[in-house]
């Protein structure tokens, strides 16, 4: 379980629509804080025992929904000390995947008042509010100083983002960016960013590889939840809680793949802002990952109790199926079996709410077991921007 600190007093590693009157229905969540962004933590940076000690990162992450205030979450999850954020600031970026910060827009995050904030290993802090106008659809830059040794650093390795540092010392207060010379595809330390705005509340879509977005254009920001955010047009919040290479029963060790979904899911999922509906979609690493798991029934039991944990929160929850992968390297009849069945599972069970059927999306009409062409990658297991596109569509705008 994540522990959140209410606050007071070496390298770097680039490794159907929805209608108003619908969302009008929806009671605000509280405060009106609602998530416009996130990236669960997956991993602590390898060979970093001492951390990043005076490194300035600006991290480039996307909104979803926007509003008038900002508040950011910060990780040492995967921590094995105490961390010291010495500085941290929040902008709009001034262009897409740019370090520069739009004129005036620049804050300082305070902690409880406090401009420094020491983050117990395994602990996440949260930002006390700052007051900027944080559009939707947007690139905003997350920029953290850490002035002393801490321990391994806690990161997100799939961005599919570049984000920008520099080894010189404390620059969160740059507006320009020049000091930030050198680049990274990966987030470190940001978790979350909230906003309060008009949006009712939030989407999380809890996944593997297939939901961060492998196979896309980087920095396009064409992952399928980027996609459905689109379809949204910030009428609610889209929160990313993919982890590539995750697994539902089994944490992978010494790899970025995080803990096992039930493990984080309260972290990841039932901790964020404003959630009021998830869509889930994993399995397939289970399933092709060795060890492989090939009886379904193990698979489906994992997925009955995300929903059952879910929905004793009021969260509603969408089951999306299993996407074909035909071709893949390991692919074979035993493991088609296993994925068919628990896809059969998540149309007929009745357990979730809505069923976004991927499967049925992507796949080639003419060999149902494999994904059409035109959504393909090229490996077979991970779609294209056309493919998580056409996912996105699959979703229905009036379950969420």
């Amino acid at each position: 379980m994540r522990r959140l600190l209410a606050v007071g007093t070496a390298v770097l590693v680039t490794f159907g629509a929805l209608t108003a009157s619908s969302t009008a229905q929806v009671e605000q969540t509280p405060g009106g804080w609602v998530g416009s962004w996130a990236a669960a933590p997956a991993a602590g940076v390898p060979n970093t025992p001492g951390g990043y000690p005076n490194y300035s990162i600006r991290n480039v992450v996307h909104t979803s929904i926007g509003g008038s205030k900002a508040r950011v979450r910060l990780s040492n999850t995967f921590g094995t000390g105490p961390l010291v954020f010495g500085h941290v600031t929040v902008a709009v970026a001034a262009a897409p995947g740019s370090p520069r910060a739009v004129p005036g827009s620049l804050r300082t995050l305070t902690f409880g008042g406090m401009s420094t904030v020491v983050v117990p290993a395994g602990a996440e802090v949260l930002s006390d509010p700052a007051p900027v106008r944080v559009p939707a659809d947007a690139d905003l830059l997350v920029t953290t100083f850490v002035p002393t040794p801490s321990g391994p650093v806690t990161y997100h390795p799939a961005a599919q983002q570049t984000s920008f540092f520099t080894r010189n010392g404390d620059f969160t207060a740059e507006e320009s960016g020049a000091s930030f010379t050198e680049q990274t595809t990966v987030w470190h330390y940001v978790s979350e960013v909230d906003v309060q705005g008009v949006a009712p509340g939030a989407v999380v879509t809890l996944g593997d590889s297939i939901t961060d977005g492998v196979g896309s254009t980087p920095g396009a920001n064409h992952r399928w939840p980027d996609y459905l955010s689109d379809r949204l047009h910030g009428r609610l919040g889209v929160l990313n809680a993919g982890i590539s290479a995750n697994r539902l029963l089994l944490d992978v060790p010494g790899s970025g793949a995080g803990r096992n979904a039930l493990a984080r899911f309260a972290d990841d999922v039932l901790s964020v802002g404003g959630v009021r509906t998830l869509i889930v979609l994993e399995g397939i690493n289970d399933i092709q990952q060795d060890p492989h798991q090939t009886d379904p029934q193990m698979i489906i039991s994992a997925l009955r109790q995300l929903v059952a944990q879910a929905k004793a929160r009021g969260i509603r929850v969408i089951g999306a199926t299993l996407t074909p992968f035909k071709g893949w390297q390991v692919y074979d009849e035993t493991l088609e079996r296993t994925r068919e069945a628990v896809n059969t599972f998540i149309r007929t069970s009745g357990v979730y709410d809505g069923v976004a059927d991927f499967d049925a999306a992507i796949r080639n009409p003419a060999d149902p077991l494999a994904m059409q062409a035109a959504y393909d990658s090229g490996d077979h297991l991970h779609p294209n921007d056309a493919g998580y596109a056409r996912m996105a569509a699959a979703v229905d705008l009036n379950r969420l």
